[in-house]
């Protein structure tokens, strides 16, 4: 009999829990003898294998936030590297997170353990000093937008564009759903759906949230639904609960694939939301401090992923003083139909889905890794 694989996995955040149990499929589809411990989610969860910590305990926006809670940071350090040692696994397999992720691989590479990174952490917005760590310390990098591999290539490292996975996932979903159960399900109206996409993170929730429901309060319409991430608690939503707003929680793609429109938060979710084919704004708000601190730091034109790939403003970016309900009610007015960008916006997003090129990035990943082992 095969020899049993023993694979750590390392995701902090919803998009982790996506990526990383997108991977866990496909490693089991080409080597069912595998024993996974991991950090993720409900969904990596759901695949199989140990679970150690859940994303709920780890997910920290922000540098206030980040120094308020370094103690059980620290600990979750510790924890990790003597969980990783009891359990001597052929693989260490890092997904995204990089302040914990990359300080787990400087340790690993110093105790031997081969380190495997999927999805960069963006090193191209800043601290590019990082770029000379992962050199050191990760053995094989998967990069999952195209303009990654030539960035690196300037630090003649040599990593491996892989496509998005977020094609085949969502590929997978449209596959697989049917329109009509969702609104059957959730026993919704059949007005036309605005979807709000505001974070996975408390924080998030309650800077952004109470803003996207404000400026929505002229779409008489429309109806309203926030899609709540699988890790928040049910209480996070309580306070915002409204007759003409629904809370869905765990069902992103449903909403996104019956949406006319989205609000959405700057991150993985902006991305979602264009492969979904809907427009969009893009609202961010952190804390005034963290602000200031982030722009001292990070060095990039926008803050979407969407307008990071097209290298364009493809969708109306809302950030920090200017995400006020008056100018989100005015941009979301261009975007749902009749608006004067919305057609302009879905023809990027055609031109978008080109560039991020072929699909099977979880598949490609998992062969790879596992010719490696």
């Amino acid at each position: 009999m095969e020899r049993e694989l023993k694979i750590y996995i390392i995701a902090g955040e919803a998009s982790g829990d996506l990526h990383g149990g997108n991977l866990m499929k496909a490693l089991k589809q080409e080597n069912e003898n595998i024993n996974f411990r991991f950090w993720g989610g409900n969904y990596m969860q759901s695949i199989g294998g140990t679970l150690v910590k859940h994303i709920k305990e780890l997910a920290f926006m922000g540098f206030i936030e980040v120094l308020f809670n370094i103690k059980k940071i620290i600990q979750n350090l510790r924890f990790c590297k003597k969980d990783i040692l009891e359990f001597k696994p052929d693989a260490l397999v890092l997904v995204d997170y990089p302040g914990f992720n990359l300080r787990i691989a400087e340790w690993a590479h110093a105790n031997g353990i081969k380190v495997f990174y999927y999805i960069s952490p963006q090193v191209w917005a800043w601290k590019k000093s990082r770029v000379f760590k992962i050199k050191r310390c990760v053995y094989k990098m998967f990069v999952i937008l195209p303009f990654e591999k030539e960035f690196y290539e300037q630090y003649d490292y040599n990593v491996e564009y892989v496509g998005n996975p977020l094609l085949d996932a969502i590929e997978e979903y449209q596959i697989t759903s049917d329109k009509m159960s969702f609104f059957d399900k959730y026993h919704l109206s059949h007005k036309p759906i605005i979807a709000l996409l505001p974070g996975s993170r408390k924080q998030e929730i309650m800077r952004k949230l109470p803003i996207m429901l404000e400026a929505l309060e002229d779409f008489q319409c429309y109806q309203i639904i926030v899609a709540c991430a699988p890790n928040l608690d049910d209480k996070e939503f309580e306070i915002y609960q409204n007759k003409n707003v629904r809370f869905i929680k765990g069902n992103t793609y449903g909403i996104l694939a019956n949406a006319e429109a989205a609000l959405v938060t700057s991150g993985t979710a902006t991305l979602e939301t264009a492969l979904f084919k809907v427009p969009q704004v893009v609202c961010y708000k952190s804390s005034s401090i963290s602000y200031f601190i982030a722009k001292k730091l990070v060095h990039i034109k926008f803050i979407s992923l969407v307008n990071l790939i097209m290298n364009k403003e493809v969708v109306k970016e809302l950030i920090q003083k200017e995400c006020i309900p008056k100018n989100v009610r005015c941009e979301l007015k261009n975007v749902i139909i009749g608006g004067k960008k919305r057609d302009l916006i879905l023809e990027d997003y055609n031109l978008l889905i080109e560039i991020l090129g072929g699909k099977g990035a979880s598949k490609k990943v998992a062969q790879t890794l596992l010719k490696t082992i």
